[in-house]
């Protein structure tokens, strides 16, 4: 049945391969968005007794969002917010009055103390919006304002404990991210040997530009994995994981290092290919083992414990790369050539602390 529904799948449009995948990828945060939403409109009305509570649903839908990063923190930056919005537009406009100037000075004024208070993104919108609420629609000195604060943190606590009871797989997906870039430069690794190997200028180019495309997936991977670290802590169901989610988390810099190498790498080995000059086939080798290398490691992320390849078995890959990439290789050559065999072996340090070595024993793996 799985096989079946798989070859289903690749015979679909590419098109819509990636939305179908991108759909699916979503559906669980989709799923704690609306459960939230929901429960926060309950609890809001029909609990605690606030007529058309529509910021709390609105506030836990905020909060979750479909990034697992930061949800302490955006539920915080939405609350402190609207508290803020609340505060100053209440102040000024029961003194000033209500109006178009009037709502010039209370956007400006709240916007600018969240601003003040924190650099987070979400509190000066948020700030901005209650006082326009309080200058136009909310009586001053009502209890409409102080309503809308408790929904907002109504529904920025419901979000978290949804967020809490109903987690996603904190490891799957930073996991699979991870995997993901290491596929990206995998395959460029491959297009640059070849490349090289053949002096195809075109062909290099096209590695480069794979590396320099992997940044908008690295970022995801990097809020995954912080999103990852947060549900290990809040979520019960997921507290025995904490140690291994460490670990995930520490591959996101020498991966984000190692990609940035191999841009280097690639940019190098395309100014050497467009003045005509030759590299010598040692050092492609070594460049077409980086592919098997990538694909290793990524193998390794998406194991689960126990299971092959794991960081030894990679570990072992990669030092036999890195035995390869000894500087005898150019004593005689120019310093193109001494250049790239330098990053080469920068690189290789990045992708042996991937495979878990401290950079310290990665070095001496060089040495």
């Amino acid at each position: 049945m799985i096989s079946w529904v798989r070859d289903r799948f690749q015979a679909l449009p590419p098109v819509l391969r990636v939305r179908i995948r991108r759909l699916w990828l979503s559906a669980g945060p989709i799923l704690q968005c609306s459960v939230a939403a929901g429960l926060a409109w309950w609890f809001a009305l029909d609990i605690l007794g606030h007529a058309q509570p529509f910021f709390a649903p609105i506030a836990a839908v905020i909060s979750l969002g479909l990034s697992l990063g930061r949800r302490w923190r955006r539920a915080v930056e939405l609350v402190g917010g609207v508290t803020i919005g609340i505060l100053v537009g209440d102040l000024l406009i029961t003194q000033i009055g209500s109006g178009a100037w009037q709502i010039v000075v209370v956007v400006a004024l709240a916007m600018a103390v969240a601003v003040f208070l924190d650099d987070g993104p979400l509190i000066p919108m948020q700030a901005a919006s209650s006082a326009v609420l309080v200058a136009t629609l909310l009586p001053p000195g009502g209890i409409g304002g102080f309503h809308r604060a408790i929904d907002a943190l109504t529904g920025g606590l419901i979000g978290i404990l949804v967020g809490a009871l109903l987690p996603a797989n904190p490891t799957a997906r930073a996991r699979r991210d991870a995997a993901g870039v290491l596929a990206i430069v995998r395959d460029a690794a491959t297009e640059l040997a070849t490349g090289l190997r053949e002096q195809d200028e075109d062909l290099v180019y096209a590695a480069l530009l794979k590396g320099r495309g992997t940044q908008a997936a690295i970022n995801t991977m990097r809020s995954d994995m912080r999103g990852g670290r947060e549900i290990g802590t809040i979520s019960p169901l997921y507290w025995g994981s904490r140690m291994r989610l460490q670990k995930i988390s520490a591959t996101a810099d020498p991966i984000d290092n190692g990609v940035r190498n191999f841009r280097v790498v690639a940019r190098r080995a395309l100014a050497i290919t467009q003045r005509g000059e030759e590299v010598r086939p040692e050092l492609i080798e070594i460049i077409a083992d980086l592919s098997g290398a990538f694909e290793i490691l990524r193998e390794m992320m998406l194991a689960d414990p126990g299971q092959s390849p794991d960081a030894a078995d990679a570990a072992r890959v990669l030092r036999t790369v890195a035995r390869k990439a000894r500087p005898e290789l150019v004593a005689d050559r120019g310093l193109s050539e001494t250049a790239l065999l330098a990053e080469l072996r920068s690189l290789l340090v990045d992708l042996l602390m991937v495979a878990g070595l401290r950079r310290s024993s990665a070095l001496a793996t060089l040495r």
